[in-house]
């Protein structure tokens, strides 16, 4: 399993994690089940969204004596009422859901303390200004909380609460069609078949913007909805009515700017093994690239989507690294220290670039990527 680091929080999470689906419902036995193939394959994030009392006591027990190996992503504002999932935030209701899931998961901290389903402007200024954010900052004074996070399926309302300073993590929803809408309120119109009845091209420019602004302020991503609920893994749901493989959804989530860790949402061991088989994966495999180039209606066209396609450069240079290094930087703008740091890093830099076009002949997207080097060259220096 390979790990990377969540932002700026200091902690390493597993590229492929674990969303909480599959456990809603189940007897400790399966929790334990799972959660020792979690610890088995290296997978040591978990998104813990929903209040079900029997999960989380489930794995609450699953989890005495290795609390330490596991990164628990848990929500603020998601409760159990009346026998089934609530948000709320009225924030008597908040504190109690939350002392709750501490007892339940026999712990005396969480990690990333999410806090749940913002996606309206309107919603995260009442978040941001009201007791839900003060009682989120006050369990971090405490060490309650390590990390504040937020949920969204909104780009617009995601950035908002980046820029703002006040969290660390976002959760977001994140695959290939996702990223071609621009924001909505309703998230179920982001997958509807008829939503892409028209010609697609290029990622939305509110979605780029939000990974991108990430990646400069260190704020990390873990992603939920990659296959968008097993819709992108079946021709006939997909949107583009072509089937991609989890192992291509989860690498081209884990190719977009800061994201750290893909929340696969398994229903059984067997499951969350085909999502682990992604570190084992061959390029080909988790190639994306090609599938995308052939989609009806859809086209990412003259878009670097960092697919690697473009290698092996005569000089050694890492194209889709430098072009990702180079969508970094806001033009007109001081180049971000960590981008640069990242950029310096690089065995060859774009100022070696012979110009030879090599790349662009193996580009699916045609890209123009000997003008891409030559603005890196300038932006960077050698």
């Amino acid at each position: 399993m390979i790990y990377r680091e969540l932002g700026k929080t200091g902690i390493r999470v597993s590229e492929v994690g674990a969303g909480c689906e599959g456990l809603i419902e189940k007897d400790a036995e399966f929790i334990k089940s799972f959660v020792d193939a979690m610890e088995k394959y290296g997978v040591n994030c978990i998104d813990l969204f929903s209040p079900e009392p029997k999960l989380r006591s489930g794995l609450g027990q699953a989890l005495v004596g290795r609390r330490e190996k596991f990164v628990l992503q848990a929500h603020l504002c998601t409760i159990w009422k009346d026998g089934q999932y609530k948000r709320t935030r009225d924030i008597q209701e908040v504190k109690t859901g939350f002392e709750d899931q501490l007892k339940r998961l026999q712990t005396d901290y969480i990690d990333i303390g999410m806090i749940h389903y913002v996606d309206s402007i309107a919603d995260w200024d009442k978040v941001k200004n009201g007791d839900v954010m003060k009682y989120a900052l006050e369990l971090k004074e405490k060490g309650v909380i390590k990390h504040i996070g937020l949920s969204s399926h909104d780009p617009k309302t995601a950035l908002a609460a980046v820029n703002s300073g006040l969290i660390d993590v976002l959760l977001f929803s994140i695959n290939p069609f996702f990223d071609l809408q621009p924001a909505g309120k309703d998230i179920d119109s982001l997958l509807a078949l008829e939503s892409y009845d028209k010609h697609f091209s290029n990622m939305d420019k509110d979605r780029q913007e939000l990974y991108e602004t990430c990646q400069r302020l260190g704020v990390g991503i873990t992603v939920m909805k990659a296959f968008s609920g097993g819709a992108l893994l079946s021709a006939e749901r997909s949107p583009a009515h072509v089937a991609l493989t989890p192992v291509q959804c989860i690498h081209y989530a884990l190719t977009r700017p800061s994201v750290s860790s893909v929340m696969c949402g398994a229903f059984s061991v067997k499951e969350l093994e085909e999502c682990v088989a992604y570190e084992d994966a061959s390029d080909v495999e988790k190639d994306y690239a090609e599938a995308f180039s052939k989609m009806p209606k859809i086209t990412w066209q003259g878009s670097c989507m960092y697919c690697g396609h473009c290698a092996p450069c005569p000089v050694g240079i890492d194209v889709a690294n430098v072009t990702k290094f180079l969508d970094l930087c806001v033009p007109g703008k001081d180049v971000p220290e960590t981008v640069r740091e990242h950029y310096m890093a690089l065995p060859h830099r774009a100022s070696e670039c012979i110009a030879c076009g090599a790349c662009e002949s193996r580009c699916p997207f045609q890209v123009k990527i000997r003008e891409n080097m030559k603005k890196a060259a300038e932006v960077f220096g050698s």
